[in-house]
């Protein structure tokens, strides 16, 4: 199982987490090629890594939350403005189902009252 470990915001981190944002976006930059395609031999491009896990996590802290989401597939595209996109191409990672626990609102509030990584 490839999982890729990626950290958000809470902003984003609670709308995934409520299942509102469905996509979550990454910059064309080498950084995001390198860990997103494949590549064989040189040749440019290949084909996107098939991961089957995302795990989200909110910021950067040891004990910050972490959530898994199914990752359904990643394309390259316009994102959506509102789920925090550029108006430019970008890396697409589609979001699947919720695979760790829900978050609680318990949750939620500690995230909310917490620092913003």
């Amino acid at each position: 199982m490839r999982i890729l470990h990626l950290n958000l915001k809470k902003k984003w981190f609670l709308m995934i987490a409520s299942g509102e944002k469905k996509e979550e976006y990454r910059e064309d930059k080498d950084y995001w090629y390198q860990r997103l395609c494949e590549t064989y031999g040189g040749t440019k491009f290949v084909q996107f890594k098939d991961f089957d896990i995302i795990r989200f996590k909110n910021g950067y802290g040891k004990n910050a939350p972490t959530m898994d989401v199914e990752c359904k597939e990643i394309y390259y595209a316009f994102g959506r403005e509102e789920w925090g996109a550029k108006d430019k191409l970008c890396y697409v990672i589609e979001l699947g189902a919720i695979l760790s626990p829900p978050i609680t609102d318990q949750d939620r509030m500690e995230i909310l009252t917490g620092g913003d990584k």
